[in-house]
């Protein structure tokens, strides 16, 4: 049973999913396999049950996502009776776009450009997000029904107001909605959620043994030995870790833990002060950052 506090959000976003798939014409929500988007696509279950979810979960996926990832979204998908739909960019693949040389390139081109490409592709004009406001200072600027212009471009000074939670939905040719039905909570809040409404989680946000490098203070886990590049000197050792956020392996850090389940996963996240996305290497180099990102497209 959810206290107070966690049924004033679920019933939060439950309002906000329906209020705004009201208005669309052309719906679709983000899904990363993260645990943030895999409990905003339980909400909508929620939201809609009976009928199947009135929305398909959009993938945009780098190339160099995690195995488990992969299978999981694909089980979620399936289980939970959603429209899968995944995107890459193939002039990025084909040009060999990878994040070992490319840097923030890499980002631009097969995260940024392959979301907007398949934003175009499917002209939608609300798409659901599970960004929260406490995970990043440019995410804090986000409203909860965020204005993009034509072309995805997001401008925060000219954002709409929300006062006691009305939203203006309406739409001039060429703009679109990201809605953020989380905006509101935390990252503590996802995990008790998740553990009260015993939702089934990515794998690798659990501990267990992987093979892992340490680099430039992270651990890196060795999803996959054929493409991973290996410096002078390194040899993967098996340490018993897991992720607090998932991105592209070959720049997401794990952290050193023994939480192999949800309360203990829960447990752990209450003493932690340290952010959550400390382990992605591309927010450290990422020069402007995420707010250049999002400035530029990026969800």
């Amino acid at each position: 049973m959810l206290d107070p506090h966690l049924a004033w959000l679920e019933n939060e976003a439950i309002f906000i999913l329906r209020e705004a798939m009201a208005q669309a014409q052309r719906p679709v929500l983000l899904f990363s396999g993260g645990k943030d988007s895999t409990v905003l696509a339980h909400l909508a279950v929620r939201a809609f049950h009976p009928a199947p979810p009135p929305v398909p979960l959009l993938h945009v996926d780098s190339t160099w996502e995690f195995n488990d990832l992969l299978a999981f979204r694909d089980r979620f998908a399936r289980e939970h009776r959603f429209e899968l739909l995944v995107h890459v960019n193939e002039q990025g693949r084909a040009h060999g776009m990878n994040p070992f040389d490319h840097g923030d390139d890499y980002t631009t081109t097969m995260r940024t450009d392959a979301l907007k490409q398949a934003l175009d592709a499917g002209s939608y004009d609300v798409i659901f997000g599970g960004a929260r406001r406490d995970e990043e200072k440019s995410r804090a600027k986000e409203r909860v029904f965020s204005l993009r212009e034509r072309g995805h471009a997001w401008n925060p000074r000219q954002q709409r107001p929300e006062f006691w939670s009305v939203y203006n939905t309406r739409l001039c040719r060429g703009q679109s909605l990201r809605v953020y039905p989380l905006s509101n909570w935390t990252e503590l809040d996802i995990w008790r959620y998740a553990l009260l409404r015993n939702i089934a989680l990515a794998p690798l946000y659990f501990a267990a043994s992987r093979p892992v490098v340490e680099r430039d203070g992270a651990l890196l886990v060795v999803d996959d030995p054929e493409r991973m590049r290996f410096l002078r000197g390194e040899v993967p050792t098996n340490r018993h870790v897991r992720f607090r956020t998932l991105g592209c392996w070959p720049v997401t850090g794990a952290v050193e833990s023994n939480a192999a389940d949800l309360a203990a996963v829960t447990a752990e996240t209450m003493t932690s002060r340290l952010s959550e996305r400390e382990g992605r290497l591309g927010d450290r180099d990422s020069g402007g950052g995420l707010e250049r990102q999002k400035r530029e497209g990026y969800f």
